[in-house]
């Protein structure tokens, strides 16, 4: 399902809509960012279950629309349009890729014709490289390169694959100029050392071996100015490249790749049989052809990083707070490398479930569980911490991984107080509209173990390891309905314990010899202040 943002507008954004919950503001967290004066902070969010779609205000200033009514909550289907504040958006299906709406062809006596009208079937021996067609020798010639280049412009401007954009590259160079050899160097951002990525002869073949002068592109690399060598063997600045005489390079011209302060790479071209076969007039066409290709592979770089960055939020959304997807995108995935850890696990649990999902329809059970879950994961994310799973009608949730904060064990807390309290919100809800109502028991327990990624290589998921987890469960087992307990090393962990807490008898457990110190929290008392 697609979102689209300020449709039929300039401003107008596609993006991915994906499952569980989106939301909507002007607070950068969000996970759809929209620096408008009219919205929230925290706007509104969308709970997407498969084709179900569910809008949810949450509190905002200036309110959230479907139809010009201001609404709470609202379903959606695809092809619904809302608005929050004065911002509109609209839901597409994914049948087609979306196109922008406010975009016509437009064509002009100066827009640019095939590449073949502006360019010479053959070359004619001359001054200049350039296979332009005949045109008066001064304002038309600058006319005519104007047209090739606007041409490249055009022909580069679709974005796809880098190496097929450095392909493109390469053939234009052979189409326009008359060199014999053409390579693409990029820069290795790893390290930071120029790197070939394409040559090819003019015959189309590919050249074995390191054909090019490793001086002449270090050269124009770290001084980041075009170069012209008409005469390679004899130039001063190649003093002692052996490669010029070893390549029999006799003319070369070298430009970097620098669509703004920063060189990508440089496109190297030579001339094996002739000295001062490049001229000023080629090296400028040339810079000028750089300059756009510099452009396109900038634009092809920036999408491929932002295709990555979408998969890898589209991955972690279903188990991170914004704020810690944004941590993971700046360091690449690094911390989700396998670590041993201390975390908080909170076991949330529906009590019955068994006996309810026997008298209920299996849809109308879904369903019921459908508007559960995405208010317990939302509590969940806004104390910042990891969804880990769901089991059947359990949720897992940890802090303490992939990022620890020092009051991992008293936001864990807040977060199992705030879902009781949550689920009294619904269960108000529900009995106004006939529907069962739901009780929970929560758990949570402090302790050591491995945190990190695991499944294939097709499914990966973030995952804890370890008796820590086991006994969060125990725990949660332990606690009756609408009951919140914790573990005695959560209780020597939390620094506020800001609700009344009561130590039970030692309670033995499954799988434990010693039986467990557990603490009752009243969590309907009012904070301690």
């Amino acid at each position: 399902m697609w979102l689209i943002l300020n449709p039929g507008l300039l401003t107008e954004r596609v993006l991915p809509l994906p499952e569980g919950l989106t939301t909507i503001g002007r607070a950068e967290e969000n996970s759809v960012y929209v620096p408008n004066a009219s919205l929230s902070r925290r706007h509104a969010q969308l709970e997407r279950q498969g084709e179900q779609i569910v809008l949810v205000d949450l509190k905002s200033k200036n309110g959230t629309f479907v139809d010009e009514a201001r609404v709470e909550r609202q379903v959606l289907r695809a092809g619904a349009a809302f608005r929050c504040g004065e911002v509109s958006f609209k839901l597409m299906r994914p049948a087609s890729e979306p196109k922008p709406t406010y975009t016509q062809e437009l064509q002009t006596r100066f827009s640019p014709g095939d590449m073949e009208e502006l360019l010479l079937g053959t070359h004619t021996q001359g001054n200049s490289v350039l296979k332009l067609r005949q045109a008066p020798p001064s304002d038309g010639r600058a006319a005519e390169k104007l047209q090739v280049l606007l041409k490249v412009s055009q022909l580069l401007s679709s974005l796809g694959p880098i190496d097929e954009l450095l392909e493109r590259i390469i053939q234009l160079v052979f189409r326009i100029l008359e060199v014999d050899r053409a390579a693409i160097f990029l820069v290795d951002p790893s390290d930071g050392t120029l790197r070939p990525r394409v040559a090819r002869l003019s015959s189309g073949e590919v050249p074995s071996g390191d054909f090019y002068s490793h001086q002449i592109i270090e050269y124009v690399r770290t001084r980041s100015v075009a170069a012209l060598f008409a005469d390679a063997l004899q130039d001063p600045r190649l003093e002692g490249a052996s490669s010029v005489m070893v390549q029999s390079i006799h003319a070369s011209m070298c430009v970097p790749l620098k669509p703004h302060d920063e060189v990508l790479g440089v496109l190297y071209v030579d001339n094996l049989s002739q000295s001062n076969r490049f001229t000023e007039e080629d090296l400028e066409f040339l810079t000028a052809f750089a300059n756009q290709a510099a452009i396109a592979l900038e634009s092809s770089m920036l999408s491929q990083r932002l295709a990555e960055e979408a998969v890898l939020r589209n991955t972690y959304l279903r188990f991170f707070p914004a704020t810690v997807i944004k941590k993971l995108q700046s360091t690449r995935g690094a911390p989700l490398e396998r670590v041993a850890t201390e975390v908080t696990v909170l076991f949330s649990d529906i009590s019955g479930f068994t006996s309810l999902s026997s008298r209920l329809d299996p849809l109308q059970v879904m369903d019921l569980l459908n508007e559960y879950f995405p208010v317990m994961a939302e509590i969940v994310f806004r104390h910042e911490g990891t969804l880990e799973k769901y089991i059947g009608d359990a949720l897992m949730a940890i802090w303490g991984a992939p990022f620890p904060q020092p009051d991992d064990a008293d936001r864990a807390l807040r977060a199992a107080v705030e879902m009781q309290h949550a689920l009294a919100r619904l269960n108000a809800r529900w009995r106004t509209e006939g529907k069962p109502e739901l009780q929970i028991h929560i758990g949570l327990n402090t302790g050591r173990v491995a945190a990190g990624n695991i499944g294939s290589e097709h499914y990966l998921q973030y995952a804890t390891i370890g008796d820590a987890t086991n006994v969060a469960s125990r725990v949660c087992s332990a606690a009756s309905d609408g009951e919140i307990c914790i573990a005695e090393v959560t209780f020597q962990r939390c620094e506020e314990r800001s609700w009344p807490l009561e130590r039970l008898p030692p309670v033995q457990v499954k799988g434990k010899q010693e039986p467990l110190t557990l603490y009752r929290v009243d969590w309907s008392a009012a904070p301690a202040r």
